[in-house]
């Protein structure tokens, strides 16, 4: 009995994860933009102080940060598949994901300190 060939399995197939990780992160960060529109538009902050004022309140800080991560999440899937896609070479894509990787969570660190700060 002859077997069919095997075809090759390739890629990371992170597909439908990939698709709702992205769908579900841009659907928060409208939530959170559709929200502090509204803050804004009811506080309407003149200074420093009235922005500090609004960001005093716990929930909205924790709301900014979930904001934040979802950002970088969303850019992190982004550039990965166009990394991926296009960077053939081995060592560029990983070097280049790794230097991603770091600077995304450098900005997620610098996210926390200006919102806790």
């Amino acid at each position: 009995m002859v077997k069919p060939p095997r075809l090759a399995v390739t890629g990371a197939h992170y597909g439908l994860k990939d698709w709702l990780a992205q769908r579900v992160t841009a659907v928060l960060m409208v939530i959170y933009l559709l929200l502090l529109v509204g803050i804004v538009f009811v506080a309407a902050p003149q200074d420093y102080a009235a922005w500090k004022s609004i960001f005093s309140y716990q929930w909205l800080r924790i709301a900014s940060f979930v904001f934040f991560i979802c950002l970088f999440w969303h850019a992190w899937i982004g550039i990965r598949n166009v990394l991926m896609d296009y960077i053939h070479s081995t060592a560029i894509r990983l070097t280049l994901q790794i230097v991603v990787i770091i600077a995304l969570l450098f900005y997620v660190v610098w996210a926390a300190e200006i919102l806790w700060s």
